[in-house]
This record gives structure tokens, C-alpha cells and sequence, in this order.
């Protein structure tokens, strides 16, 4: 007997360990390196009147976007990308059809951990428009301020980047080239968006680029993204500084309506000296994405964009 339970019993360890190896195998094989959060957006608005004596033009509005943040982390990697895209329209009797909402802004970051929460870092973004601008509230008939990459900004950098959780991440590039590119030819005019000649395409800076965004958490079904960006040129006036601030808030009804309220704020010196503000409010059908990767212990705080 014993000589037939040994064979037996050894076939059954072997057998367990092998079983063992495969399910730690599997685990390894299974984890997630990609975390994506995303936002899909359909806005509308109407108002209609008939007889009614306060006044008021029957109108009709739009305003869709989507909001990805795609970021893949395996040991001392991080890349992390965002994909910003919005445009939208509103149509008032008498005044015809005017845009809204006019944004792309797409921006990658690769970087190597160096020591705790700190990265060695490269990246570059792109931010520009769909259509074109007009003065006058984007008014047809009024003379053209903007266009598809007119202006167009492009970053490319070195530095280091911060991201001690997945609600705060800083970027420090103190070598960063920005390109600013006017590719309407109505618009190629000296003095506009910084450019040094009639005819130019292209004005090259190259200074200091610090960009963060921090997600915040409000109350249940409540979340707040702040960003914001500051640059310095150091070819030419350092101390004109490029400086934005970006919020989005975002109050979600259930799994398919929500209230978004977006505030942006941003002076540049070489577009106008002075500060630009744009707002927007929006209710309408939203589609939330979350596959947050839970493959690391700093993987606690996914809860600012769940369904």
C-alpha cells in the first residue's frame, strides 16, 4: 500500500504546485498596465417663444465633447495621455448660427521613476480649434480672428514629473520648445499671434513649461478637474508669461444625464493683452468611462469618475 500512496501522493504535489504556478502566472499574465477614464458628452438647449410678451428668439444649441485620460503604468514606467475635444453650436432666430464651444487639446507624457513619485519625463501637446473665429460673437460677417491651427500651439520637453496619486499630477519642463503655428493665410500678418513678419507660418520660443491637474472628489456623484499651465520664454520677454487655468464640474443626475459648468481663463501677451474668460453650462446625456487599474496599492482614489 505504501508504495502505491507514495507515487500517489508525490503525482498530487506536483500536481498542486503546478497548479499554484499557474494561478500566480495567471495573476501576473492578467494585471492591467492601462487605466482609462473617460468622459462622452451630448449637450442640448431650447427655448421657443409664441406671443409671449417679455420678449425673448426661439433658439436651438448643441455642444458635444469627449474627455480621455488613457495612462499606462508598469513598474518605473508612466505614460500618460489626454484626449480634450469639444465644439458646439447654438442657432437664434434673427442671428443666425453661432459657435459655442471650439476646442482640441491633446497632450502625451512619458517618463521613468527616479525616486519615489518623481519621473523623469518627456512629452508634447497640441492645442488648437475645429473652425474658424470671427469678432462679434463669431458673427460671419465680422472680420476672422481664428482658424484651424490659427493659431496652433505645440509643446515638446524635458523635465521631471510629480504623480504621488492618480488625482494630482505636476510637470516641470525647464526645456521646452513652443511653436505657435498660423497656417490661415488671412491671418499671417505681423504682430498677430506673436508672428515677426507678413507671410510667417511659425513663431519659435523656447523657455520654461510647468502644467498640473488635480481632480478633486466634491460630494458623491460631484467632481472637480482644475488645470492649469504657466510658460516663460526665455528668447525673448521672460517675464511675459503664458498662463491658463481650466475647470470642468461636473454634477451627474444618474448613469446618463449630468450638468457640466466649464470655466477657462488664460492671458496671453502676443493673442491680447488681456485676460480672456470663457464659461459654458450644459445639461444633457453623458457616458461615463472608469476601468481604473487596480494593479498597484496607489490604486485607491479611482472613485472621482465612477459610474
Amino acid at each position: 500500500m505504501r508504495k502505491i500512496l507514495l507515487p500517489i501522493s508525490i503525482l498530487l504535489g506536483i500536481f498542486v504546485s503546478s497548479q499554484e504556478v499557474n494561478v500566480e502566472k495567471l495573476a501576473v499574465d492578467t494585471t492591467k498596465v492601462w487605466s482609462i477614464q473617460a468622459q462622452n458628452t451630448l449637450m442640448l438647449n431650447q427655448a421657443a417663444f409664441s406671443n409671449w410678451i417679455g420678449g425673448g428668439a426661439n433658439n436651438v444649441g448643441w455642444l458635444a465633447g469627449v474627455n480621455y485620460n488613457l495612462t499606462y503604468e508598469k513598474g518605473k514606467y508612466l505614460w500618460e495621455n489626454v484626449i480634450v475635444l469639444g465644439y458646439g453650436q447654438n442657432n437664434t432666430k434673427g442671428v443666425g448660427t453661432r459657435k459655442t464651444q471650439d476646442v482640441i487639446n491633446l497632450s502625451t507624457n512619458f517618463g521613468k521613476e527616479f525616486m519615489k513619485n518623481w519621473y523623469l519625463s518627456a512629452g508634447a501637446s497640441l492645442q488648437s480649434q475645429f473652425a474658424a473665429g470671427y469678432e462679434d460673437g463669431n458673427n460671419p460677417a465680422a472680420a476672422k480672428i481664428s482658424n484651424f491651427m490659427a493659431p496652433g500651439f505645440v509643446n515638446v520637453g524635458v523635465g521631471v514629473t510629480y504623480r504621488p496619486n492618480d488625482n494630482f499630477t505636476m510637470t516641470l519642463r525647464p526645456a521646452n520648445a513652443r511653436m505657435t503655428f498660423v497656417m490661415d493665410e488671412d491671418l499671417q500678418k505681423a504682430g498677430i499671434y506673436g508672428l515677426k513678419n507678413d507671410g510667417d507660418s511659425m513663431l519659435f520660443q523656447f523657455g520654461f513649461l510647468g502644467t498640473a491637474i488635480y481632480k478633486m472628489k466634491l460630494m458623491e456623484n460631484v467632481s472637480l478637474i482644475n488645470t492649469g499651465s504657466v510658460f516663460s520664454n526665455y528668447i525673448d520677454h521672460p517675464e511675459r508669461l503664458v498662463l491658463s487655468y481650466g475647470a470642468v464640474l461636473n454634477m451627474k443626475i444618474n448613469k446618463f444625464i449630468s450638468t457640466n459648468i466649464t470655466l477657462d481663463v488664460l492671458y496671453d501677451h502676443n493673442q491680447i493683452q488681456k485676460t480672456q474668460l470663457k464659461q459654458t453650462l450644459g445639461v444633457g446625456f453623458a457616458y461615463n468611462i472608469d476601468n481604473g487599474v487596480k494593479r498597484s496599492e496607489r490604486k485607491d482614489n479611482q472613485s472621482w469618475l465612477k459610474k
